[in-house]
């Protein structure tokens, strides 16, 4: 198994001392050519869960007073900083849901992309440039190279999330962590990116997908977990049987919920 997480909770502490606990004895799993979809409204803690997995929390005010990540058979929340330098990016990916506080607004978009590829890549920065620019096609900009000179504050917020989808996936990731990745995007945009993620799985790439659109869930996902309130409320390894009789009573209105948008 690519990923175990183990009974994990996930808590903040502010700096008064209060403990705020965003997600309790969290189990889930996902294997190489799996697509696990987390899902839940806002708050219900499924972020704090998926970006615990490359350690992305701010240690503090995060702590995980229980549980195991094992990511490969190694343990993440016992791993020294510089192990995780080595795991991030070059293994695990990972595409935020607010990509301009991701990308500098000082670099032009080639750069910084070309930059990603040259940190974990033994290639020449000609090279490097190149599979950016292609990168860059693969995402869906009509013209990469016009855009690959643009300052991410030049770029549209679908246009920033699509680059940050570029850095993610042009590194080949064992795992790729995406937190709401389709949300600024138009449809056709969204088709592609969700393509290419299946082209991911295709190629024996695990995806944990963080989403409230069960749309997409429904599209992409071959096992499932529903939180609330930083429970794990429902597990499923049949997606389609999820769709057509859930259990748990939050399930069965976010189901319900789903239906009725599709009806207008």
């Amino acid at each position: 198994m690519l990923l175990e997480i183990e009974n994990l909770d996930v808590s903040f502490r502010n700096d008064d001392g209060v403990v705020t606990k965003a997600a309790r004895n969290v189990c889930l799993s996902l294997d190489r050519g799996e697509v696990l979809a987390i899902v839940g409204e806002s708050g219900s803690g499924k972020s704090s869960v998926a970006m615990s997995v490359p350690r992305l929390l701010p240690s503090p005010p995060a702590f995980w007073p229980n549980g195991k990540i094992l990511f490969d058979g190694i343990d993440i929340l016992s791993s020294p900083i510089s192990k995780m330098r080595e795991i991030r990016a070059s293994r695990i990916g990972v595409v935020f849901q607010d990509p301009m506080g991701s990308l500098s607004p000082l670099k032009r978009t080639l750069d910084q992309l070309s930059e990603t590829v040259l940190l974990h890549r033994d290639v020449s920065r000609s090279s490097a440039r190149q599979i950016a620019l292609e990168w860059l096609g693969k995402v869906g900009f009509a013209d990469p190279v016009a855009s690959a000179r643009a300052y991410p504050y030049e770029l549209s917020g679908g246009m920033q999330q699509r680059v940050m989808i570029a850095m993610a996936l042009m590194l080949s990731p064992d795992l790729l962590i995406a937190d709401e990745p389709t949300t600024a995007l138009d449809v056709t945009i969204q088709n592609e990116i969700l393509n290419l993620m299946k082209d991911l799985r295709r190629a024996n790439c695990a995806v944990m997908l963080i989403t409230h659109d069960l749309g997409v869930v429904s599209a992409m996902a071959t096992k499932l977990v529903v939180m609330k309130d930083g429970i794990v409320v429902e597990k499923s390894d049949d997606p389609r049987k999820f769709f057509k009789q859930p259990i748990h009573p939050y399930s069965q209105a976010l189901v319900n919920e789903a239906r009725k948008m599709q009806i207008r």
